[in-house]
């Protein structure tokens, strides 16, 4: 039977490996527009609400600092902002501190990208309406690459405002360098359970649950046969995919098991790492 994975999945919590945590939690609060919520001698921990840690830094010594497109790991994490106003807002700020940004309209949603001092990528984007995004004939979501239209979100935010990050904000989605895709799909969608919501050409695809246009990118851009990036290299330490019950995690463990994969128990939460050293936390909602 095929896997599928609960509709009610989501992205959690994101946790990068740093070259220089001052550097990176200045970057994350006045770039960004995170709030840090408590900081150690190697660890910051940055919120949106106050409560809650959505982003960790974690710094690592010696750090290499790969170039762009490299290896195989994270390509982009992506914050979701509640609305476009808010996007707006983003786009004032990133301006008015100098910040290189790429931009797409993607039909589904416009999206603003910006690298951090480590070359990480982030995403920063406002979903249109769900009941605005069409599919082609073979039932994938249609995601252009149009230009945004960043003078109504100038506009849009006129006179309002940089207050930071919005109460709603999460991450929308995560989106992986990786050196094979047909082992990408064989792991995220045999084994984990997520659909295919749509294609760009052979080099990528975007995976969901639920329906969403994509929890997951995943993309062969840095090269077929990519090799891992280095346990000391900055960029993704791991991210958590959280799924709403204790049930649905015993299911997807069991499944990993069958397949191969190892999971171990850290402190008291399961961990993986897919074919390309890509580590995921997973977590039940049960314990959130």
């Amino acid at each position: 039977m095929t896997a599928h994975i609960h509709d009610k999945t989501t992205i959690g919590q994101v946790s990068l490996k740093v070259s220089n945590l001052e550097r990176s939690i200045r970057f994350y609060t006045e770039v960004v527009g995170f709030q840090l919520l408590r900081q150690t001698a190697d660890t910051a921990e940055l919120t949106v609400d106050g409560e809650h840690p959505l982003l960790t830094l974690k710094y690592i010594e010696n750090a290499v600092i790969l170039p762009r497109q490299s290896a195989a790991g994270l390509y982009h994490f992506a914050i979701l902002l509640p609305n476009r106003v808010a996007l707006g807002l983003s786009l004032r700020n990133l301006l008015a501190h100098e910040i290189e940004i790429g931009q797409g309209d993607h039909d589904v949603s416009e999206a603003l990208y910006i690298h951090d001092p480590d070359h990480n990528g982030i995403e920063i984007y406002a979903d249109r309406p769900r009941d605005q995004w069409k599919k082609d004939a073979d039932g994938f979501y249609i995601m252009g690459t149009d230009p945004v239209d960043a003078e109504g979100l100038v506009a849009i935010s006129e006179n309002l405002p940089w207050q930071g990050l919005p109460q709603g904000t999460v991450i929308g989605h995560v989106h992986f360098h990786v050196s094979n895709l047909l082992k990408a799909q064989q792991f995220y969608c045999d084994v984990l359970g997520f659909d295919i919501t749509s294609r760009y050409g052979s080099s990528a695809m975007f995976i969901s649950a639920g329906g969403y246009h994509h929890h997951m990118g995943l993309n062969i851009w840095a090269g077929e046969g990519a090799p891992p990036a280095p346990e000391n290299a900055a960029g993704l330490d791991y991210f958590e995919l959280i799924v709403p019950d204790q049930k649905e995690l015993d299911a997807i463990v069991a499944r990993l098991a069958t397949a191969g994969y190892a999971v171990q128990e850290r402190e008291g939460a399961k961990y993986v790492a897919d074919p390309f050293r890509i580590n995921i936390k997973l977590v039940s909602g049960q314990n959130e």
